[in-house]
C-alpha cells in the first residue's frame, strides 16, 4: 500500500514525530524524549483507533499543514487550534476523515503550545532503541519536519472512537508544579529555597523540549564551584549560574553539573508543555513519598 503516506505541505515553527519515547537508555546517555503532553498524544491516538504507542505528530504554536495520499482518519488535540479539511472548518478534539488528496490544515494555537496530530495507523518512521521519537538533545529518531518531508503510515488497527468531542483540560492560567526538595537544596541559602517556594517566577520565551526555563528571582547559592557530574531525572530543577530554575522537560540531558534543587511531580510536566511564555509559575513544596 504505497499510498499510506502523508506529506507534509507546511511544517510550522516545530513540527517533530513523537510517541511514548525510549525509556531504559539514560546510562548510555539517551533521553527518554517522547511526547512533551503524554495525555494529550494518547487522547489523540484514541480517538483515531491506535494503539496507545503509535507516533504522532507534536506541533509548536504554529500547527502545519498535510496532505494525506489515501483516505486517512485524524484526530488534532493538545493545544486547541482551528482545524480545516479542503478548506472547510472541522472538528478539533475529535475523529475527523481526510479524504486522499485533501489538505488538513492546522492552525495556530489559540491557547497552550503543543498540538497533537494522530493519523490512523500511526506514523511509520522507522523505530530507533524501540521508538520513533524525535530527540533534538541527542539528534536521535527523525529529523524535524520539513516541508516536502513525506511519512509512511501503518496499517489502521481498529475503528476510531464514536464520539463528537472529547474533554481535555484547558492550557493553564498558572502553572503549579508540586516539587520535592533535594537532592542538593543544601547547596542554597535558607532564602534561596523560601524564593522558590514562595515567589513568583513565569515561564521564558526561552523554553524548548529540553528544559522549561524561568524569569524571576535568581537563587543565591550556599557554596561556590560546582558538582561532578551525576544523573539526572524527568523534572528536575536545575538551576545553572544566572540563578534561574531550569524544570528538565522529555529531551533533557542524563547528566549534569549545576546542583538540582528540587524536582517536580511526573503528573505535573504535562501543564508544563503547555504552558505559553508569560505564564506565572508557583513552585509548590510537598514531602518525598
Amino acid at each position: 500500500m504505497s499510498d499510506r503516506v502523508l506529506v507534509v505541505v507546511r511544517s510550522g515553527a516545530l513540527t517533530t514525530v513523537q510517541d511514548r519515547g525510549r525509556p531504559g537508555y539514560a546510562h548510555l546517555g539517551v533521553p527518554r524524549s517522547g511526547a512533551l503532553d503524554p495525555p494529550a498524544a494518547g487522547l489523540v491516538n484514541r480517538l483515531v483507533g491506535n494503539p496507545p504507542d503509535a507516533a504522532v505528530l507534536e506541533t509548536t504554536l504554529s500547527g502545519c499543514a498535510l496532505r494525506p495520499r489515501s483516505t486517512v482518519t485524524v484526530a488534532v488535540g493538545g493545544a486547541p487550534s482551528p482545524v480545516s479539511v479542503g478548506g472547510r472548518p472541522a472538528a478539533w478534539g475529535a475523529p475527523v476523515v481526510v479524504p486522499a488528496g485533501e489538505l488538513l490544515e492546522v492552525g495556530a494555537a489559540t491557547a497552550g503550545v503543543r498540538g497533537y496530530v494522530a493519523v490512523s495507523g500511526g506514523i511509520a518512521v522507522e523505530p530507533v532503541l524501540g521508538s520513533r521519537a524525535t530527540d533534538l538533545l541527542s539528534g536521535l529518531g527523525p529529523a524535524p519536519l520539513t516541508n516536502g518531508t513525506v511519512l509512511p503510515l501503518g496499517i489502521p488497527a481498529g475503528p476510531p472512537a464514536r464520539v463528537d468531542g472529547a474533554p481535555q483540560p484547558a492550557p493553564p492560567a498558572e502553572l503549579v508544579l508540586r516539587v520535592t526538595l533535594g537532592p542538593r537544596d543544601d547547596w542554597f541559602t535558607a532564602g534561596a529555597v523560601r524564593d522558590l517556594t514562595r515567589r513568583a517566577y513565569r515561564v521564558s520565551s526561552a523554553s524548548n523540549r529540553i528544559g522549561l526555563r524561568t524569569e524571576g528571582p535568581a537563587l543565591e547559592r550556599a557554596r561556590s564551584g560546582e558538582l561532578p557530574s551525576e544523573g539526572m531525572v524527568l523534572g528536575a530543577v536545575q538551576v545553572p549560574p544566572d540563578g534561574r530554575p531550569v524544570v528538565f522537560l522529555a529531551d533533557h540531558p542524563t547528566t549534569g553539573g549545576y546542583p538540582v534543587i528540587a524536582v517536580v511531580r511526573a503528573a505535573d510536566l504535562p501543564a508544563a508543555a503547555q504552558a505559553p511564555p508569560g505564564t506565572p509559575v508557583r513552585f509548590v513544596p510537598v514531602r518525598r513519598r
